[in-house]
């Protein structure tokens, strides 16, 4: 049972991770820009949720590849001409095992809890606000904000089922403490902290806090922890300075996960 369970929770993060490269490639822009909504040759997107859902290629781009043609490419004056088709969202099957093993790992420290569902559901989105921050240093509102509230909402159904691990009223404490821990950085140093962090803080401090305040501090920590090694990596390396600017929700939620799976390896322990 345990074994099956983590390999459903693997097949689950392998059938969401290939939907991530669409939605992070119309997402990483500029923050005065308006999202993207067509693929590098210019087809609109199509499909569910207005072609927000999808595998890395378009439907036309897709069907061109398939057929071993070129694809047609749409010019900003509409005149559509032909040239071989663009690898329009690299690293597809990258961000499929990635989520897959997320997805795997959390399965493995909660085992059949209530609250893995939510973490299962949170998953591929918290690895598309990596990717996104990761390639634009930006961690847009349209994620952040509904991942902190269905964080919330969700981990109080779970509250409500036998067998939970976790506290819902802690929780909703850790999203405020986190949050509130963040914002006063932001305040000290706008320029060292970004207020996307901040709101994503809300969200991480919801799950980690759900698992009670030493898995918060850890999560916390860790997350700090390897923000700096990375920041100290790039300067030894000279590829960055000590006022150069590196995307920080990453490791936010990698020390999240840690936290998240030291909080489930307790409760499975126990």
């Amino acid at each position: 049972m345990y074994a099956t369970l983590i390999a459903a929770a693997a097949l689950w993060g392998a059938a969401t991770g290939p939907l991530v490269p669409r939605a992070a490639y119309r997402l990483a822009v500029e923050p005065q820009e308006p999202w993207r909504a067509a693929c590098p040759a210019g087809h609109p997107f199509t499909g569910p949720a207005r072609g927000w859902l999808g595998t890395a290629r378009c439907a036309e781009c897709a069907a061109a590849v398939r057929a071993g043609a070129a694809a047609p490419v749409r010019t900003p004056a509409g005149a559509p001409h032909r040239r071989p088709a663009p690898a329009p969202y690299p690293h597809t099957a990258r961000h499929a095992l990635l989520t897959a093993l997320v997805c795997a790992l959390l399965a493995a420290a909660t085992g059949a809890r209530p609250e893995l569902a939510v973490w299962l559901l949170l998953a591929p989105f918290a690895v598309l606000l990596a990717v996104v921050d990761r390639r634009v240093h930006r961690l847009p509102d349209v994620l952040t904000l509904p991942l902190a509230a269905a964080a919330a909402a969700l981990l109080g159904l779970a509250a409500l089922l036998p067998g939970d691990g976790g506290s819902w009223p802690a929780a909703l404490l850790g999203g405020v403490a986190l949050g509130g821990g963040y914002l006063l950085l932001f305040l000290v140093n706008p320029n060292g902290m970004g207020f996307g962090d901040v709101k994503l803080a809300v969200a991480l401090g919801v799950a980690l806090g759900w698992y009670g305040w030493p898995v918060l501090f850890a999560g916390t920590f860790t997350g700090f922890l390897l923000g700096a090694v990375y920041g100290v990596g790039l300067m030894i390396l000279r590829r960055a300075g000590r006022r150069t600017a590196i995307p920080f929700g990453p490791f936010m939620i990698a020390g999240a996960l840690a936290g998240l799976l030291l909080g489930g390896l307790g409760t499975l322990g126990g």
